[in-house]
């Protein structure tokens, strides 16, 4: 219900730019979260025009390498993907990449899905080597870290089928 999503967190915003600093983190989230209302929607110019003012915020209260800051780059990135701005989409997802291998243990799932995007991006543009590279990075972290049975591994096998199959014909 996404009127109702959007009605709780203009009302969490509305409370936090009135009782915190404006500059303050869950600020950041909460414009995070009405883009990721927006995105779900997709309504991808308002979406973005959150991310963006999460992304403003993250960089001035928290340290240039938080994860927080990778999963805004990350979202970014997947409107772009999906506004067909692929350009712009590889480099806020790789921008993402960059801080997660520095900030998140090497095996981390938050990093199997950046690659995963990254692949979907590659994809996307018709780019199929590049893309099943990024794929199976993300599959490999996602067998040593997710169970056999998990959604993200199917998603991300399904997508390495698809791509081999493009690069068979």
């Amino acid at each position: 219900d996404y009127e109702k999503a959007l009605k709780s967190c203009e009302k969490s915003l509305e409370i936090q730019l009135t009782s915190l600093p404006p500059n303050h983190p869950s600020i950041a989230t909460t414009y995070n979260n009405i883009g990721l209302v927006y995105d779900n929607q997709g309504d991808y110019e308002k979406a973005l025009k959150y991310y963006e003012k999460d992304l403003e915020i993250s960089l001035i209260s928290l340290p240039p390498n938080h994860p927080s800051i990778a999963t805004t780059y990350n979202n970014i990135g997947l409107v772009y993907d999906n506004q067909g701005d692929y350009e712009k989409a590889l480099k806020s997802c790789e921008k993402s990449l960059e801080i997660q291998l520095i900030s998140l243990p090497p095996n981390h799932p938050s990093i199997a899905t950046t690659y995963s995007n990254i692949g979907s991006v590659y994809r996307n543009q018709g780019d199929y080597e590049k893309a099943l590279e990024s794929y199976e990075k993300a599959l490999s972290i996602v067998r040593r870290t997710l169970p056999l049975a998990h959604p993200t591994r199917r998603v991300i096998e399904s997508a390495i089928t698809t791509v081999r199959e493009k690069l068979s014909k």
